[in-house]
């Protein structure tokens, strides 16, 4: 993979981390509440379930890492491929479930780096 995808991998990246970060730790605070535009009550009842994504977002970053530490360059794009793609997907079936802007935060800077693996030479 080229430099500037790389870069983009790993900006993809720390967002799931970020995202792993609010989901699991800020999900009742007042940060979790406004970054996810819910209610104390809700946010109470449905805690187990936001750490559950927070894990799975948790899992997407460690494969984008991975893909960009690789030894081996060729493994590490066809890696970042797969987790790229297991973003986007997740990033469009939340913004058609839970709210448009997910397709903007979530999907799109997956693609862009999804793009740049694919058409930049390394």
């Amino acid at each position: 993979m080229s430099t500037i995808s790389k870069i983009l991998v790993a900006l993809v990246a720390l967002e799931h981390l970020y995202i792993l970060y609010l989901e699991m730790f800020l999900w009742t605070k007042p940060a979790g509440l406004k970054a996810f535009g819910t209610t104390r009550e809700i946010a109470e009842s449905s805690k187990t379930l936001a750490a559950n994504q927070g894990l799975y977002n948790g899992f997407l970053a460690a494969g984008l890492i991975w893909s960009v530490l690789h030894p081996d360059p060729a493994i590490g794009r066809q890696v970042a491929i797969f987790f790229l793609g297991c973003v986007i997907v997740a990033g469009v079936y939340g913004g058609i479930t839970v709210k448009r802007s997910i397709l903007m935060i979530q999907a799109l800077p997956a693609l862009i780096a999804l793009l740049a693996v694919l058409l930049i030479a390394a």
